[in-house]
């Protein structure tokens, strides 16, 4: 018999060779009905694998996220095998699940497949679902596994098993279909129900540019037709809110081949967005204690070297800078740590000055790949609104705790509200990946997870997602759409105070090393601001939005009018424009409805005779006439109700 550990902490025997599905029936029929991966002892189990020791086990459906890795894997084995069919001389190569679906590449050869064709495929490959046919697993031995795919002619597959060794090559089949496979999926292909081919695009193989360019079939696949109907009207919904499209029509930032990929140029309106963002949390910051410094753009290398950046990233960074004197080398700055570390240096500090809260907005350069660059979301010039606070050891928990204040304040005024949160912790089976002592990162965990309990916050663990230099806690923020974020990042560190031989001096006359704790609430400008457009589909909280108010004259002799309420609202503070544009009071109206003004002020005879404002607000509602000190508390109650006091 064997001791089978369930997630609820309970232990179960069983006899030696018992699967997951039979512990899941052990459980309950409907468990049973709906598992569709397992987890034995961290290591992916089909569903009929047999469990021949104790262990702790997890059962996972469609509503877990490895479920849906499962699903979408087995997925992508299932369209592969309909692609091979309808094109008997396309190279397979790899079809890992991602994120929202799965993806396969494939060397088509001479043909080329596009939309068009994508019916077809989709077609196929719910045929060959409905089949519900097994997926088994097998072990085979590396010269098996090269003559198979040597007969077929496929090098990609032969480079793969190539850098395996023999003993650890499995394959999966279904129906007629085998592939090079490591695991996961689920118990057959019938509970598949829903396929769609999204889109097709370049891919080399294996990531080198020097390598053949593939074509990257991406699907997404679902257990009922009504979710995948529910998932294409939500791409739909992303479309119409991608951020790089409003910000075109919205005006705010673009993009210049001149001056590079993947670096942003802010135009007015957003640059005025920017600095509104940016004066939001400089308030908060004094309130809180924090001190606001300028650090340069770039560093010496050795700098870097000093923090461990360098040894990490620094092959993925840009390349260092000559200059003319002999072997000095300055780097564009990837991190604004490391400065600060040379700030706080500036002076020797006692327990009596700590903590000390720096802050910054920074911009850092890091060298993204061309193909990962997307919008602002990932871009290789970008500002952090970063700050660093050293304290002593027993301040830690208490300067955490208010971090966790400031970023739930930033969330709430912004609108978002429905977020989990996430401790980032190391993976205890890859220490190389980490800098520092045991014994510290031990007690930088502890102070992350006790402050989230006595924050109250709904949170989870998460191994391997820690920095390399310390754990971290993150904020994933739930947009309109449903998708999930990663905003507001704080992180304890133990290690770069000690790199950089950080100290302040003791009560008791000595010399202590300082904790640091990293923090940004909105992580980037750039991605928070993309993130805005994303969930406000560019409607803007009034507070932050560029223009408040738009003032439409109906008519050339309304425009001395329409000034003299332009005048009104900047001096109480109002942001607005005059249309003075010769054109009909119509059109005017629509165009400041596409430009998501939220307050259109058209003024005529009417409203010049009574001294007040015909207010529409956009999206159709109509306020009526009012007077312009009316608007004025209308637009300030709405600001104040939505900007939470901190």
């Amino acid at each position: 018999m064997i001791k089978i550990t369930l997630p609820d902490g309970s232990i179960k025997e069983f006899a030696k060779g018992v699967t997951p599905i039979e512990v899941a029936k052990s459980i309950s029929e409907g468990l049973a009905r709906n598992v569709i991966s397992a987890k034995f002892n961290d290591t992916i189990l089909e569903t009929v694998s047999p469990i021949n020791e104790d262990g702790a086990l997890t059962l996972f459906t469609w509503n877990n996220t490895e479920g849906k890795k499962a699903f979408w894997h087995s997925s992508s084995h299932i369209v592969a095998q309909a692609i091979e069919e309808l094109y008997p001389n396309a190279k397979l190569t790899i079809g890992p699940a991602i994120d929202n679906g799965f993806y396969y590449d494939v060397d088509f050869g001479d043909n080329n497949i596009s939309e068009k064709d994508f019916g077809a495929v989709e077609k196929r490959a719910i045929e060959i679902a409905r089949g519900k046919h097994d997926f088994k697993m097998r072990s085979v031995s590396k010269a098996e596994a090269l003559e198979l795919y040597k007969t077929q002619n496929n090098p990609y597959k032969v480079e793969l098993i190539e850098n395996l060794e023999d003993g650890t090559i499995t394959f999966c089949d279904h129906d007629t279909f085998t592939d090079l496979c490591r695991g996961g999926h689920i118990p057959n292909t019938g509970i598949v129900k829903a396929i769609k081919i999204l889109s097709a695009a370049g891919a080399y193989w294996r990531g080198d540019e020097k390598n053949t360019q593939l074509t990257r079939i991406y699907g997404i696949s679902f257990p009922k037709q009504k979710e995948l109907t529910e998932y294409l009207h939500l791409l739909e919904e992303a479309k119409k809110r991608d951020h790089r499209k409003l910000g075109k029509e919205l005006e705010l930032f673009t993009f210049s081949q001149k001056v590079g990929a993947g670096l942003p140029l802010w135009l007015p309106k957003g640059a005025a967005l920017r600095e509104r963002l940016e004066q939001f949390l400089k308030k908060a910051q004094k309130k809180a204690g924090y001190e606001m410094v300028v650090t340069p753009h770039i560093g010496q290398k050795e700098l870097y070297v000093t923090s461990g950046h360098y040894a990490k990233y620094g092959e993925d960074s840009f390349q260092p800078i000559k200059t003319p004197k002999m072997d000095e080398e300055f780097l564009l700055k990837p991190m604004n740590c490391p400065h600060h570390c040379e700030v706080y240096n500036f002076k020797p500090h006692s327990y009596k000055d700590l903590p000390k809260r720096f802050a910054e907005f920074g911009t850092v350069y890091r060298y993204e790949q061309s193909g990962e660059l997307h919008g602002l979301t990932r871009v290789r010039g970008f500002t952090q609104d970063d700050a660093h606070i050293f304290c002593t050891p027993d301040q830690l928990a208490d300067e955490f705790k208010n971090v966790i204040d400031l970023t739930l304040y930033v969330l709430g005024s912004l609108g978002f509200d429905n977020f989990t949160a996430q401790v980032s912790v190391r993976d205890l089976n890859n220490p190389d990946k980490y800098i520092g002592k045991v014994e510290n990162w031990e007690k930088a965990e502890n102070a992350i997870i006790n402050a989230a309990k006595e924050k109250g916050l709904d949170f989870v663990v998460k191994s391997g997602e820690a920095a390399f230099y310390g754990p971290k806690l993150d904020f994933m923020v739930k947009d309109a759409l449903g998708r999930s974020w990663q905003l507001g990042t704080i992180q304890v560190d133990y290690n770069l105070p000690e790199r950089f031989d950080l100290t302040y001096k003791g009560s008791d006359n000595e010399l202590h090393r300082p904790v640091m704790i990293h923090r940004a609430p909105f992580g980037s400008l750039e991605r928070f601001i993309a993130l805005m457009l994303e969930h406000t589909g560019g409607n803007f909280p009034l507070w932050l939005i560029p223009e408040q108010a738009i003032i439409l004259p109906v008519s050339e002799k309304h425009e001395i009018y329409a000034e003299k309420v332009f005048n009104s609202l900047e001096n109480n503070e109002i942001r607005a424009l005059v249309d003075r544009r010769n054109e009909t009071i119509g059109k005017k109206i629509r165009e400041a409805e596409m430009s998501k003004i939220p307050f259109m002020l058209i003024v005529g005879d009417n409203d010049q005779e009574q001294n007040t404002i015909s207010v529409r607000r956009h999206g159709g509602e109509d306020i009526g006439a009012i007077s312009i000190e009316k608007f004025t508390d209308l637009v300030n109650n709405e600001i104040n109700s939505t900007l939470k006091s901190f």
